[in-house]
């Protein structure tokens, strides 16, 4: 069966088949609900149920079907699944069985089938509960224009750089990093990485070869991207384009 992906502002959604990735750890918490009749290892573990996995904790997962959710930590959901990890690195999601959806097609969006899952765990609708609010109105800019290459509309990460961000905010190097870290609950580096690594799925998704992926994305070239990529979702380039067919 061939894996659907969906890319939004602050999460990466996968629904498919026969997921096996080598060990990883991402900034992402990762929400993990196997299909009917389906179950998911990790780390040599079997488990049928779902499933969260904190943000930087490494793991090795496979699963013959099902949902996987990447959510950025720093978005409301992502702060309210901290709570209910409580310092844990993983944390077993009890659900009734009636709440399991049915199999997306290519055309269908996933929250309405999530819908359940969002409800159970007291998350509400997406994107009205979904996204990090920055009160800093410099911050809340920049935040929408990292939010365009999601949409395809992508800034070359040249642009991206600490000091020339702090310069177009008329705030210095130091003050824009301190500023970030405070209204986002992340440190800038980190939390352009992720991006970028959106910024080059949706690259691969628009018919663009891994070369020019890594352009878009601000890589050196594609072994650099592939490289981290492979540190961020467990799986190359190369592997991503079977997987997801996209070349």
């Amino acid at each position: 069966m061939r894996p659907t992906v969906w890319l939004e502002p602050g999460m990466l959604i996968i629904y498919g088949a026969a997921l096996d990735t080598a060990a990883h750890k991402h900034h992402a918490i990762q929400l993990i609900w196997p299909s009917s009749n389906s179950t998911y290892q990790l780390n040599g573990n079997v488990g049928t149920g779902a499933l969260l996995i904190d943000a930087d904790v490494e793991h090795q997962l496979s699963m013959t079907s099902g949902w996987i959710l990447l959510i950025e930590p720093l978005s409301h959901w992502g702060k309210a699944l901290q709570e209910k990890l409580a310092g844990r690195s993983t944390c077993d999601i009890a659900l009734q069985s009636s709440t399991i959806p049915s199999i997306p097609s290519s055309d269908d969006q996933p929250f309405p089938q999530l819908a359940p899952l969002f409800g159970q765990l007291g998350l509400g609708s997406y994107p009205d509960t979904f996204t990090s609010q920055p009160t800093d109105k410099r911050i809340q800019e920049l935040v929408s224009q990292l939010d365009k290459c999601i949409n395809g509309d992508c800034v070359k990460p040249s642009g991206w750089r600490a000091a020339k961000i702090a310069e177009q905010l008329a705030l210095s190097e130091s003050r824009f990093l301190h500023l970030f870290r405070e209204q986002m609950g992340i440190t800038w580096r980190p939390y352009l990485l992720w991006r970028r690594m959106f910024c080059a799925l949706n690259a691969l998704k628009n018919g663009n070869n891994a070369t020019q992926a890594a352009y878009l994305a601000g890589f050196a070239d594609s072994a650099h991207l592939s490289r981290t990529f492979k540190n961020q979702f467990g799986m190359t380039i190369r592997q991503a384009l079977i997987l997801f067919l996209l070349k």
